[in-house]
C-alpha cells in the first residue's frame, strides 16, 4: 500500500463523533486529532434528539423527558520539531439536559416539573515526545469547568419533592498520559490514553420547601408534622461547597489499512462511574433526619460504562470518502437516577466526507441509538419504568492539515 494512499486515509475518513454515553458523557475525550501526521487543526459540533418516555408506579404515562442538545469541538496540533507535538483540544465531556413534561406523572407538580442542566467544558493541553516515527508518548493538563441547576417536583421525590440546587460555575485541574504506536506504511495505529479525575469543590445555593397542610403531609400521618417541619422549612436554603468528581477513564483506540483505499477502526472505552456520586448539603441533611429514608445523594452510578464502537472507512474518489460503524455501550447501571433513567445502548452510523483539496474535508454522519430499558430510582426506591426509547445523533466536522 502506498504510504500517501493509507496517511490520507487516517487524516480524513472517520465518522464525526457523536456520543450518547452512560452517566452524563456526552465525549468520547478522543484523542484522535493530536495523533495526526504534520500540522493539523479541526472543530465541529455533535447533537442528540432523544425519546426517553415511561410509566410512573401507577402506570401513568410520563411523556418524553429528554432535552435535546447541541456540543461543539475544536483541536489543534502543531508538530513543533521531528520530535516533538503540541496540541488543545476543546470538548464539553459531561453534561445533562431533561425537562419532565407537566403531565400528572409523578415527576410533576400542577405547574412543575423536574429539570436538569449540566455543563462542562474541557481544554487539554498536550505535549508529546516522537523518538522514530513509530512511537509516540503523550501528556498534558486538563482544565475543567462545571455548573448545574436541578429542580425536583413530584410525588415521586416524597418530602423532596420542592428541592432546587444551583452549581455555580468552578474549574478544576486534571491530567492525562499515554503512548500510541503506529506503522503509517499499513495505516496501522494503536493508542492507550489515560484521563484521571477531575475534583470539584463548587459553591451551591440548594433551597426546599415543604407544604404546611395537606398535600404529601397529610398521606404521611406516622411523621409528625412538627418533625417534618424543622428538617425542610427551617433549613430552607443552604450556601455550601458540594464535591464531584468527574472519573478518570482509559481510551484504547486502534486503526489498521485493509486495502489501499479502505480502513478499519476500533474504540474500546472504561469510565469509572460506579464511585460517582453528587451529596449536596441540604439534600443530605434532610434525608438523613427522615425516618426510614437515610442520607441520600443527588445523582450516583454504580457500575463502571464499558463502550465499543467498530466502523469501516472507504475512499471512493480523490474527493469523496464514508464510513460505517456499530457501537454498543454498557451503561452506568439499572436501576439508575431519574435524571437520566436509560441503561447503555447498540448504536449504527453513516458518515460521508467530502474533500475540496488534498488537505481540507468537510465531514457529517448521522446514527441511530437503541436505548436500553431502565428503571429509574430516587432514595433506593424504583419510581418509573423507561422502556423502547431511542434517540437520533448527527455531527459535521471540517478539518485542514497544514
Amino acid at each position: 500500500m502506498k504510504l500517501s494512499v493509507i496517511r490520507f486515509a487516517i487524516l480524513l475518513t472517520t465518522i464525526p463523533t457523536i456520543t450518547l454515553a452512560a452517566g452524563l458523557e456526552r465525549s468520547n475525550q478522543s484523542m484522535t486529532a493530536f495523533l495526526q501526521p504534520g500540522n493539523y487543526a479541526e472543530a465541529g459540533i455533535s447533537g442528540v434528539v432523544p425519546h426517553v418516555s415511561g410509566k410512573d408506579n401507577s402506570q401513568h404515562r410520563v411523556g418524553n423527558m429528554a432535552d435535546s442538545y447541541i456540543v461543539p469541538n475544536a483541536a489543534l496540533k502543531v508538530q513543533a520539531t521531528d520530535h516533538i507535538s503540541l496540541g488543545l483540544i476543546y470538548d464539553q465531556p459531561f453534561g445533562g439536559d431533561s425537562t419532565y413534561q407537566i403531565d400528572g406523572s409523578d415527576f410533576s407538580t400542577a405547574t412543575e416539573s423536574t429539570t436538569v442542566d449540566v455543563n462542562t467544558n474541557n481544554l487539554t493541553l498536550l505535549a508529546g515526545y516522537q523518538p522514530n516515527e513509530n512511537w509516540n508518548f503523550y501528556g498534558g493538563a486538563v482544565w475543567q469547568t462545571v455548573e448545574a441547576d436541578i429542580s425536583l417536583r413530584g410525588n415521586a421525590y416524597s418530602l423532596l419533592s420542592g428541592y432546587d440546587i444551583k452549581v455555580k460555575n468552578e474549574d478544576a485541574w486534571g491530567w492525562l498520559a499515554g503512548f500510541a504506536y503506529s506503522k503509517p506504511e499499513i495505516g496501522l495505529r494503536a493508542a492507550l490514553t489515560y484521563r484521571s479525575e477531575v475534583e470539584h469543590n463548587a459553591r451551591s445555593e440548594e433551597s426546599s420547601h415543604l407544604p404546611q397542610s395537606g398535600g404529601i403531609i397529610s398521606s404521611l400521618t406516622h411523621i409528625p408534622v412538627e418533625f417534618l417541619q424543622p428538617t425542610l422549612n427551617t433549613m430552607g436554603h443552604v450556601n455550601s461547597k458540594v464535591q464531584a468528581v468527574t472519573p478518570q477513564s482509559v481510551n484504547l483506540d486502534f486503526q489498521t489499512g485493509i486495502t489501499k483505499k479502505t480502513l478499519a477502526t476500533a474504540n474500546v472505552r472504561w469510565v469509572h462511574w460506579d464511585q460517582f456520586k453528587v451529596t449536596p448539603t441540604l439534600l443530605a441533611t434532610a434525608t438523613s433526619m427522615l425516618p426510614g429514608v437515610g442520607k441520600q445523594n443527588l445523582i450516583d452510578y454504580k457500575d463502571d460504562e464499558w463502550a465499543i464502537n467498530l466502523g469501516l472507512s472507504h475512499k471512493f474518489t480523490d474527493k469523496w470518502a464514508g464510513s460505517a460503524g456499530v457501537g454498543w455501550d454498557s451503561g452506568a447501571g439499572n436501576p439508575i437516577t431519574i435524571l437520566g433513567p436509560t441503561h447503555g445502548y447498540w448504536s449504527v452510523g453513516l458518515g460521508g466526507q467530502y474533500s475540496p483539496t488534498p488537505s481540507t474535508f468537510i465531514q457529517g454522519g448521522v446514527k441511530y441509538f437503541g436505548l436500553g430499558d431502565a428503571k429509574a430510582q430516587t432514595a433506593g426506591q424504583v419510581k418509573g419504568d423507561f422502556s423502547n426509547n431511542y434517540a437520533i445523533g448527527y455531527g459535521v466536522k471540517i478539518g485542514y492539515k497544514f
